[in-house]
């Protein structure tokens, strides 16, 4: 179930706006819809870019599913999503970046933050040569019991 959005008003669109140009992302009118749609009521979401832009057709501003893909990909590079993979065929995009986990349960697609003062990593393997570390993604796949 994909999350509800904020509602497209001048405040989200304000939110959006300023979400953008904290980041030096330049403010086009279909990445500010795109913008006020994710964080314009202050929420933080988990989003696929269908979920996005299935939203953003209500908008006043028409956007392609290339745009929304294109734009997701230009948040995320701009530090101001992460993207999180759950299988080779699903992405996910989320608007919080601290580092934490995310619950996925199975049989309603959803990603959801799973409480990270819960979660122990003792210890990485160590990246091969000439290699870092970047990130470490922790998607702990749910089923519901019955």
């Amino acid at each position: 179930m994909e999350p509800i959005f904020a509602p497209m008003n001048d405040k989200s669109l304000t939110t959006g706006t300023r979400w953008l140009s904290r980041a030096g992302v330049r403010p086009t009118r279909q990445r500010m819809l795109l913008a006020a749609l994710l964080v314009g009521d202050g929420h933080n979401r988990h989003v696929t870019a269908e979920g996005l832009f299935g939203a953003a057709a209500d908008g006043p501003e028409k956007v392609s599913l290339a745009t929304v893909y294109n734009t997701l990909r230009a948040f995320c590079e701009a530090g101001l999503m992460n993207e999180v993979t759950v299988d080779g065929t699903r992405s996910y995009f989320d608007t919080r970046t601290d580092d934490h986990p995310h619950f996925f349960w199975e049989d309603t697609q959803d990603l959801t933050d799973a409480p990270a003062d819960q979660l122990e990593i003792s210890r990485l393997p160590d990246a091969p040569d000439g290699a870092e570390i970047q990130r470490v993604d922790v998607v702990i796949r749910l089923r519901r019991k019955g």
